[in-house]
């Protein structure tokens, strides 16, 4: 009975009706499909980041982090690579790198760069540079002289596919190496900083011009489940000997992870600012309604209406409009993040200040059952809650000041 009386009041007066359902539908649809674009971006921060050389973990030698230099590598890579066939999943992928400071140069033009000595085929499976080669090719295990570089640093020197490119670096020795390298493929990342920063040649090309032997800088490991890298880090912490450290993504990026909080944070707060704002117009449209019926609920007590009665009455009309507007709202962000998933959010125009923020340069959102269930629960429970405000003020209406009110 009382959703039948319910249903039939809050459409006496479709006008106000509407204006409740538009402000739900509006505040739902901004918490979802707004919350999905904040989550699309933290997480294709995410994936680019580990993507970009950083994997799942990282080994390395004690001291490597603090200063990451040849006398910190590690002499005994086969050790780790014991360790890590006993100790993680069977689809868990490894590489092990070079990586060190040079300076890049050809005829016209020089820069500080990273120098990656990598294995091609166990690289392509932990990083990006496997598919992100756009011109030329890949490297070959056995090119001593090959070079993969970026196409915003192949710009920059104003160099094409075939010319040379001097790397200069210091060796194991302490003494300045360098070796000419001939660019055999160019290759696109989602960030311009990257391709200006890293340059890749054979790890055993690496070794050779900085006189390294064997050893290596690092060994980065991607995951079946590239995020959730603490409990194998925790595992390898206790299986590999003393001497080498690991470290999860999340401390390898530390500004990546403070983002990510900044962003949980953001979306709370974006919660609570269309609940508040949603909230004064639910409670201002409830109290017009409950004030337009004062006779009404004053005749319902002089009839023997309990109080209580009269305060679920007017709850469940909020319950009512409050699930329209919710699955209205729902049905609308879906269709939202459906139509802007197809080709995302371009923000192309934007690239430099989108690149400086670490932001993608197109933005796809991101749907989780947890945020869109939070997004409801807020609307709908905070709803309720604000609605009992209007329904107290009905029951509290007594038939002596119902039949004075005119």
């Amino acid at each position: 009975m009382h959703f039948q009386l319910a249903w039939r009041n809050i459409w006496r007066n479709p006008r106000r009706t509407a204006v409740i359902l538009i402000a739900v539908v509006i505040g739902v649809w901004s918490m979802v499909f707004l919350g999905a674009l904040m989550v699309g971006v933290s997480d294709q921060m995410v994936r680019n980041s580990i993507a970009t050389l950083t994997g799942s973990l990282q080994i390395h030698s004690r001291g490597y982090r603090a200063d990451p230099v040849i006398d910190h590598s590690m002499e005994h890579p086969e050790e780790v690579v014991s360790v890590l066939k006993k100790n993680l999943p069977a689809e868990a992928a490894w590489a092990s790198r070079v990586r060190v400071y040079a300076v890049a140069s050809n005829a016209r033009h020089s820069s500080g760069v990273t120098l990656v000595g990598i294995d091609p085929a166990r690289e392509a499976a932990v990083s990006f540079i496997g598919g992100a080669v756009d011109e030329g090719r890949y490297l070959d295990a056995d090119d001593p002289y090959g070079i993969l570089v970026g196409r915003a640093l192949l710009e920059n020197y104003e160099s094409r596919m075939g010319h040379k490119l001097v790397l200069m670096s210091e060796d194991a020795a302490g003494e300045i190496a360098s070796r000419a390298f001939r660019i055999v493929g160019v290759y696109e990342a989602e960030l311009a900083a990257t391709e200006k920063q890293f340059v890749f040649v054979t790890k055993s090309a690496a070794q050779e011009m900085l006189g390294m032997g064997d050893a290596v800088s690092e060994v980065a490991v991607l995951l079946p489940n590239p995020t959730r890298g603490e409990g194998p880090a925790a595992a390898l912490r206790t299986a590999l000997p003393e001497g080498y450290a690991v470290h999860t993504w999340r401390e390898l990026l530390p500004l990546v992870e403070a983002y990510l909080e900044i962003n949980r944070k953001s979306v709370a707060i974006w919660y609570f600012v269309v609940f508040i704002a949603m909230g004064f117009g639910i409670v201002n449209t409830m109290l017009m309604a409950v004030y337009e019926r004062i006779r009404e609920f004053g005749l319902l007590k002089a009839l023997g209406m309990k109080p209580g009665w009269i305060i679920r009455g007017v709850v469940t009309e909020s319950l009512l409009v409050l699930l329209i507007g919710i699955l209205a709202g729902n049905f609308l962000a879906l269709s939202t993040v459906l139509i802007v998933a197809r080709t995302g959010i371009d923000l192309s125009v934007f690239a430099a200040g989108a690149e400086f923020a670490g932001m993608p340069r197109v933005i796809y959102p991101v749907l989780k059952t947890e945020h869109v269930t939070a997004a409801n629960l807020v609307v709908l429970v905070l709803g309720l809650i604000v609605s009992l405000y209007p329904a107290l003020k009905a029951a509290r209406f007594t038939p002596v000041e119902a039949l004075a009110h005119t």
